[in-house]
């Protein structure tokens, strides 16, 4: 059994950063590239965010486009993709959209957060719990078993972390947009960590796309310049 193939979607400032300190959501990305993201997700068999995300920017994680559904519908998928959750306490809220709307839904927490991950939001979801702690391994490998081919991960940092961290991710979708946010509390796409070649270690670039005024790059971490 072969793993997903995982591709870590995100946009940043041009310093690096994914939104502002703000408690609304910082607009980094422009009408163009919410398209892109919007086929993408069409593409994916299941969308993971962590629950820090989730209770930021309360999303629907659905995707947008009526044609982009229907060519789903008609290869005989779900409409939407599995909406995956990563929350280690299962400290969930219910009333939140994600659960609200269509699609399938699936958390992944510890033996700990699993009861409260029940309670919270039980009637909504399956609930899986991985142990003791979340191992990034183990949850690809179990989504695997669950027919899951393509991941696409949408945050936020400490779940990009651990999937670099770990090795896990076959792409990144990196979303470039022409600003500075430069403030300190504001969170970044990673948190500091020993990945794997640390700074040695080069990504394959396999392009660059141009949407509006926003620069999509596509890096391949499993890939390096040395060893093609």
């Amino acid at each position: 059994m072969s793993r997903p193939y995982v591709l870590l979607s995100v946009a940043i400032s041009a310093d690096g950063f994914i939104d502002d300190v703000a408690p609304q959501r910082f607009p980094l990305s422009n009408a163009a590239d919410f398209d892109h993201v919007d086929q993408v997700r069409a593409e994916s068999d299941a969308i993971l965010l962590g629950a820090g995300t989730v209770r930021r920017d309360d999303p629907r994680l659905l995707v947008r486009s009526t044609v982009r559904c229907a060519e789903r519908t008609a290869r005989g998928l779900p409409e939407h993709p599995l909406k995956v959750v990563v929350s280690g306490s299962g400290d969930l809220d219910p009333a939140l959209r994600l659960w609200q709307r269509g699609g399938g839904k699936l958390v992944y927490t510890t033996d700990d957060g699993a009861r409260a991950a029940r309670d919270r939001v039980g009637d909504l979801a399956e609930i899986a719990s991985l142990g003791t702690g979340i191992d990034f391994a183990e949850l690809v490998d179990d989504l695997a078993r669950r027919g899951v081919e393509r991941l696409m991960v949408e945050g936020g940092t400490c779940v990009h972390t651990e999937f670099l961290k770990a090795g896990l991710a076959d792409e990144i979708r990196m979303a470039i947009a022409p600003m500075l946010i430069g403030q300190a509390g504001a969170p970044r796409f990673l948190n500091p960590d020993d990945f794997p070649g640390g700074p040695a270690r080069r990504f394959h670039l396999e392009d660059v796309t141009r949407l509006g005024d926003v620069a999509v790059l596509r890096y391949f971490p499993k890939i390096t310049s040395e060893n093609g």
